[in-house]
């Protein structure tokens, strides 16, 4: 890795591409420290620090690259537009005429930019409602925008602001796609992850001094232990073999290429079925928390339950959510890639199969059964938090805070299978461009 870094150096254009994608996050990350207009401070300080919100917030700021923290223009991060790009990946196969676009000629270029046209409402949506909760969620009694809502100068601004900042932040990763090292979206999220992770590691530290010690040994080995198996599940592939007819041109007969093969891939859906199911479940708790309810009441004992990231319900759910979507949205993928259709339009088939729906059949059946072990795996990267507070719990029965000194949480799992998959897909992309340059090289 070392050696190839130090060959894209030594090559000027891709050394560009590297300062180029460097710049970028320099950008991103000044945005992310630029307040959006009219914020009280006190007020979002209270919000941070409100346990029944952190599950919710938490995500929000892993996918803005730590904007929300700050309430940024940039607050919303990239996240609308991968809630609009999702939404179309479930609206194509269900809605013909998203169907027929996607297959004519340019048709992925269309749905490219009905993504973009989306992610604009979706951005306007987030806008409003992360506001909204904001408020509700405050301790100081000030909403966390004074007069927002009321001044409809300053609500418009606001909104047009961070919205702007969403497509700001879009454009920002298109860049890096293009004129970078590729990737620009997940890269941008990467950052955020990357720069946020010090000085959640020094707080950690720092809040109990007396179990530093303790806390880095169980981090580093987390993060070791994590590291290792995500990479093992994500690189994972079960080969499908395929064998390809004969094709006649003229006046000869072409043999296809043999020892091909389909990579299922074991966790094709990445983290994304993570980010669902703890979205989700602390939806619940910020809803209720807007009405305030009585201590010790039913509806106080949900918020508790689901907001505070703690007890065996909670991890159970979050556990079994994640799972089910997993199967859900790789169950979506597989059907966009059409790999049967694909398959008999090449005149290829697999051996023992018949070509057509059989062909089909046995895909989605060998993806669901080897899905499973992918599920399993993002299941137990979700609850690695509630593991580790339940064994924290064990060695320090006295501590009340040893759920909140958490060194599961410096990097959640979503964060680290983000972390991996980009720096994989980073090398992948610098050793394309290395092996590019020495075959152009040769052709010379």
């Amino acid at each position: 890795m070392l050696q190839a870094l130090r060959n894209a150096f030594r090559l000027p254009d891709v050394r560009n591409k590297l300062l180029f994608t460097f710049f970028i996050l320099v950008v991103y990350q000044f945005g992310t420290h630029i307040p959006v207009l009219g914020v009280d401070r006190a007020a979002l300080q209270s919000v941070l620090q409100n346990d029944a919100a952190g599950g919710f917030i938490g995500v929000l700021n892993l996918l803005s690259g730590g904007a929300v923290a700050n309430f940024s223009v940039l607050a919303n991060g990239v996240y609308p537009y991968i809630t609009a790009s999702i939404i179309l990946q479930l609206l194509v196969p269900i809605v013909p005429a998203l169907e027929a676009i996607q297959r004519e000629p340019g048709g992925q270029e269309k749905i490219q930019r009905y993504t973009y046209y989306l992610a604009i409402p979706m951005a306007i949506l987030q806008s409003l409602g992360q506001i909204g909760i904001f408020s509700a969620l405050t301790t100081t009694g000030q909403p966390i925008i004074p007069g927002f809502g009321s001044d409809l100068l300053l609500t418009v601004a606001v909104i047009v602001t961070m919205t702007a900042g969403t497509m700001f932040a879009v454009w920002l990763g298109e860049l890096v796609t293009e004129q970078g090292i590729g990737n620009g979206i997940s890269i941008i999220i990467f950052s955020g992850i990357v720069s946020s992770a010090p000085l959640n590691l020094f707080n950690l530290l720092t809040s109990q001094p007396d179990r530093a010690v303790y806390n880095l040994v169980v981090f580093l080995l987390i993060v070791i232990v994590s590291i290792v198996a995500i990479i093992y599940i994500q690189e994972g592939v079960r080969r499908v073999p395929v064998q390809y007819g004969k094709r006649v041109r003229g006046n000869r007969q072409m043999q296809m290429a043999s020892g091909q093969y389909i990579p299922l891939r074991v966790n094709p859906v990445g983290m994304i079925p993570l980010i669902f199911a703890q979205s989700i479940i602390t939806f619940p708790a910020i809803i209720i928390g807007v009405f305030n309810p009585p201590v010790g009441s039913f509806f106080w004992s949900v918020q508790q339950a689901f907001g505070n990231q703690q007890g065996l319900i909670y991890w159970l759910v979050f556990f079994f959510m994640t799972v089910g979507f997993t199967f859900f949205y790789a169950d979506v993928m597989v059907g966009n890639y059409r790999l049967a259709e694909t398959l008999q339009r090449q005149s290829g088939f697999i051996p023992g199969i018949r070509p057509g729906q059989k062909t089909e059949e046995y895909i989605m059946r060998t993806t669901r059964r080897i899905t499973f072990v992918g599920a399993i795996f993002l299941g137990i990267i979700a609850i690695v938090p509630g593991i580790v507070s339940f064994i924290n719990s064990l060695i320090f029965p006295l501590d009340v805070t040893s759920t909140v000194n958490n060194p599961a949480l410096v990097l959640t799992g979503s964060g680290l299978i983000i972390v991996v998959g980009v720096v994989i897909d980073t090398l992948r992309q610098l050793e394309a461009q290395l092996v590019m340059r020495n075959y152009e090289s040769f052709m010379r």
